[in-house]
C-alpha cells in the first residue's frame, strides 16, 4: 500500500525546520505515523530539509 503526501504531512505536523531526515523519522514515530508513511520517510535521501515543502518535494512520485 502507498500513502499520500498528505499523510506524511499530517506525521510531520509539528515539526520544527530546518530538521534532517533522522529527525524527521523521530517526530512520525513519536507521533505514530503507520508504517506506510515511515517507509516513506526512511526511503528520503539523508540530508537537511528546510521546510515541508522539502520533504513534500522529495516525496512526490513514490
Amino acid at each position: 500500500m502507498k500513502t499520500s503526501p498528505i499523510e506524511v504531512q499530517k506525521a510531520l505536523k509539528g515539526m520544527d525546520y530546518p530538521a534532517k531526515k533522522k529527525d524527521l523519522i523521530e517526530h512520525a514515530k513519536k507521533h505514530k505515523a503507520g508504517k506506510d508513511v515511515m517507509s516513506v520517510l526512511e526511503d528520503l535521501p539523508d540530508h537537511e530539509y528546510s521546510n515541508a515543502a522539502d520533504v513534500s518535494r522529495e516525496f512526490a512520485g513514490k
